[in-house]
């Protein structure tokens, strides 16, 4: 069995998270990622989504820490991490009741003309994705460019970035939400300037 060792948290090291202080993001990463790990496996059934759900509360909990007010007293950042997990939870649980499985026995659709991809992705889609990814910094970008363009190993990228596995999920994560933002706001853009009618 796993044994942490408790943490005593303060207003330092919270002031060094919202900062982006990297040493301190990563052990922030490490110690809740184990924490968090234990308490998804018996409540997720597959390792993306106990990913996606850490994922998701490192980003949340990041995400408040730098709002005005953030968190009233740094002792209970263990508590509020705990609390946005199961917030989170409780969002997969809801969205899981709604989707509504289809039968076995439903057809497969023909394959008589082009697929959805390839009628979606325009010229000017992937200018609008282009333009997304040069909005980013260029961390980011790399970081996006490695992983899915490249396909670059990711035990690679780690050496190039000096991080652990961990904490590039992070920055993964960290990429992603900031590209569809970039993507959100391009395609506003696009709808915007294009003429009524």
């Amino acid at each position: 069995m796993l044994r942490l060792t408790r943490y005593e948290f303060n207003r330092e090291y919270i002031e060094r998270l919202v900062a982006g202080d990297q040493e301190t993001e990563q052990h922030f990463v490490r110690y809740f990622g184990d924490l968090l790990s234990l308490k998804l496996r018996s409540r997720l059934r597959s390792a993306a989504a106990i990913d996606d759900a850490k994922q998701e509360t490192f980003l949340r909990v990041l995400t408040t820490l730098k709002e005005k007010g953030g968190l009233a007293s740094a002792g209970s950042l263990g508590a509020f991490v705990n609390s946005v997990c199961n917030n989170v939870l409780f969002e997969i649980y809801r969205a899981q009741a709604r989707a509504v499985p289809i039968p076995d026995d439903t057809d497969e659709p023909t394959e008589d003309r082009p697929g959805v991809e390839s009628e979606l992705m325009t010229a000017e889609e992937h200018a609008r994705v282009r333009q997304a990814l040069g909005a980013l910094p260029e961390r980011e970008k790399e970081i996006l460019r490695w992983l899915f363009f490249e396909d670059r190993d990711k035990n690679e990228v780690c050496r190039e970035l000096n991080v652990d596995r961990n904490y590039l999920r992070v920055l993964v994560h960290r990429a992603k939400a900031r590209f569809r933002d970039a993507l959100t706001a391009t395609q506003s853009a696009a709808a915007e300037a294009a003429p009524n009618g």
